[in-house]
C-alpha cells in the first residue's frame, strides 16, 4: 500500500528513495569517450567535463543489453548500471576493447548511491553538500545529467542531476561507509525516506521506464518510448544503430508494440494488476502489463505495452485484475493523469 505521507513529501517537499539498485563502473584513459561512442546509443564525444546523458546498449538486431546514466567528470566517465547488469556489462566492456587507451573499473564497493527526489530536494542539498571552500553549488539551477565533484562532511562525493519521477531528482554517490550519515543529513533537513511503494507510483506516474521491468533484453528502445532522451540522431556508427535507422526512416517510427500508460478506471486496490496480466480489447488480447502501482492521487495506474492499434490516448481497453477484467484507458506515457 502506498503511503500519502510520503507520495506527498515525493511530490512537495523531498523524498529519498532509488527506483532500483544500480551499480557504477568507471571508464578511464584518453580514449575513452571515442571508445563509447561506437557502443552505446547516445552521443558520448560530445559530452564536456560536468555533463552527461542517458543512453541504452544494443545488440546487432537493436535489442537492448542494458541502459545506463553517463557521467564525464573530466578525467573518467561513470557509468551508472542496473545492479544486475554490472558483471556482464563490464565483460562487454572489456571484450570490445583492443588498442584503445581505455581502463575499466568496478566501483560497486567504492561508490554507494542516495537519491533523493521532489521541489525541495535542492534546497535541501545545498545544507548538507558544498562545493570546494564550502561555495554552494546551485543545485536549483542544474539542467539534466549535469554533475560535479563536491564535499559532504568533508569527504568527496559526486553529485548528478537526475529527475526519474516527475519531480527534480539528484544522486550522490558516496563511499557506502557514509551513506547512512548522508541520508540522516537529509532527513534532518525535512526529507522522508521512502518505501518502495511511494516511489513506484510516482515512478509509474512519470511514465519512466525501468530496465528489468518495463525494458529487456528483447525490448527495442523505440518501442519504450525512449528514443527522444536515450538515441542521438546526428552520431556516427553505433551497435545496432542500422536496425534503429531501418525502423525511423524506412518504417516512419512504427513498431509493433509501444509502451503505454493505464489508469484503471475503479479505484479499489484490487484494480491494480499484476507484471504480467494481459491486456485486451473485447475478445482480443492486444498487451500485458509491466509494472502497476496503486497512486494515492489516480488509484490503480500501470504501464504495459499494447499493439500499435491500441496506443492512441483515449482508447479503452480492459485488464486482468484479482477481481477479473477491468476498464483502463490508454494514455501517453507520463501523462495518465490527462486519462
Amino acid at each position: 500500500m502506498t503511503s500519502p505521507e510520503q507520495y506527498r513529501a515525493l511530490k512537495d517537499r523531498a523524498a529519498i528513495g532509488a527506483i532500483a539498485p544500480r551499480k557504477t563502473i568507471g571508464v578511464a584513459g584518453k580514449d575513452r569517450a571515442g571508445y563509447l561512442q561506437g557502443l552505446l546509443t547516445n552521443d558520448i564525444q560530445a559530452l564536456t567535463p560536468g555533463t552527461g546523458c542517458y543512453a541504452a546498449w544494443l545488440t546487432p538486431q537493436g535489442r537492448m543489453l542494458t541502459d545506463m546514466h553517463v557521467f564525464e567528470s573530466g578525467d573518467m566517465i561513470l557509468l551508472d548500471v542496473p545492479a544486475d547488469a554490472l558483471p556482464a556489462t563490464l565483460q562487454r566492456l572489456d571484450q570490445f576493447l583492443f588498442s584503445e587507451d581505455v581502463q575499466f573499473a568496478d566501483l560497486s564497493e567504492t561508490l554507494d548511491a542516495v537519491w533523493v527526489h521532489g521541489p525541495a530536494a535542492s534546497s535541501m542539498l545545498e545544507q548538507v553538500v558544498t562545493g570546494a571552500s564550502g561555495l554552494a553549488l546551485g543545485f536549483a539551477a542544474w539542467s539534466e545529467y549535469h554533475n560535479t565533484r563536491a564535499e559532504f562532511g568533508g569527504l568527496p562525493v559526486v553529485v548528478a542531476r537526475v529527475s526519474q519521477l516527475g519531480v527534480p531528482g539528484f544522486v550522490i554517490y558516496i563511499e557506502p561507509a557514509r551513506r547512512s550519515d548522508l541520508r540522516r543529513a537529509l532527513v534532518e533537513r525535512g526529507a522522508i525516506a521512502a518505501e518502495h511503494a511511494a516511489i513506484e507510483a510516482a515512478r509509474v506516474e512519470a511514465g519512466y521506464p525501468l530496465f528489468g521491468l518495463d525494458m529487456t533484453e528483447e525490448t527495442i528502445p523505440l518501442e519504450a518510448g525512449i528514443e527522444d532522451r536515450a538515441i542521438s540522431l546526428s552520431k556516427g556508427c553505433y551497435v545496432g544503430q542500422e536496425v534503429i535507422i531501418r525502423v525511423l526512416h524506412r518504417g516512419h517510427g512504427r513498431v509493433a508494440k509501444r509502451l503505454v500508460a493505464l489508469r484503471m478506471q475503479e479505484g479499489q486496490p484490487q484494480n491494480v494488476p499484476a507484471r504480467g496480466a494481459r491486456i485486451f480489447s473485447e475478445a482480443r488480447e492486444v498487451g500485458g502489463v509491466t509494472s502497476a502501482a496503486s497512486s494515492p492521487r489516480l488509484g490503480p495506474i500501470a504501464l504495459g505495452y499494447v499493439h500499435r492499434d491500441f496506443v492512441t490516448p483515449g482508447t479503452r481497453v480492459e485488464v486482468e485484475t484479482r477481481s477479473g477484467r477491468a476498464a483502463a484507458i490508454v494514455s501517453e506515457l507520463g501523462k495518465v493523469e490527462s486519462c
